[in-house]
């Protein structure tokens, strides 16, 4: 039994539907003033966002097509983590060398944060690359189309701050990144 008097107690859970990368979950639910109701949400694996820099302080930008908005979106490379990932970094490094062919000398955890919250279970592990070199191929998965691009850190703090640039994962990422540089 929950705790909290604002929890929800879980009757029962089942997959209503899955498909690679996430599955929608219906449960019913008791709340606290005891209504039995149905929640369905979005569940699917951690990921990880990694803000890359190259040694000349530009940051590896990757151009994408984002079939749910019918747009190229530009951001910053972004995967799910793999179930054998007990390592986030490992996940992180592992991303950036499929969606852009670069390396990182070293990776920090910036933040980790649930995007979504109330219609998701979605866990997003944020991390800084330092010292980003290429030094492969893309090894993208059979959906994905990338461009990679570098930009200047300005350039795409501006497009975050002018609106340009909509994908909540880079306007985080750069926002979290930019109070740490001003705080610190």
């Amino acid at each position: 039994m929950p705790t909290d008097p604002l929890a929800w107690e879980t009757t029962d859970r089942r997959v209503a539907y899955t498909c690679p990368g996430f599955d929608v979950v219906n449960e019913a639910v008791q709340l606290p003033d005891g209504t039995e109701t149905e929640y369905d949400y979005l569940s699917e694996p951690a990921s990880v966002c990694v803000l890359p820099f190259r040694p000349d302080g530009d940051v590896v930008c990757i151009e994408e097509w984002r079939h749910a908005v019918s747009r190229i979106n530009r951001g910053l490379p972004v995967g799910g983590t793999e179930p054998d990932d007990d390592d986030l970094e490992v996940a992180a490094r592992r991303e950036l060398a499929e969606e852009t062919g670069h390396e990182a000398e070293r990776l920090e955890p910036l933040v980790t944060v649930e995007p979504a919250n109330g219609i998701a279970d979605s866990v997003l592990h944020f991390f800084v690359a330092r010292g980003c070199r290429p030094t492969a191929d893309q090894q993208l998965d059979h959906d994905e189309s990338i461009r990679v691009t570098p930009l200047p850190f300005e350039e795409l703090l501006e497009a975050v701050r002018t609106g340009e640039i909509r994908d909540g994962r880079t306007v985080l990422a750069m926002s979290y990144y930019q109070l740490l540089e001003t705080d610190g």
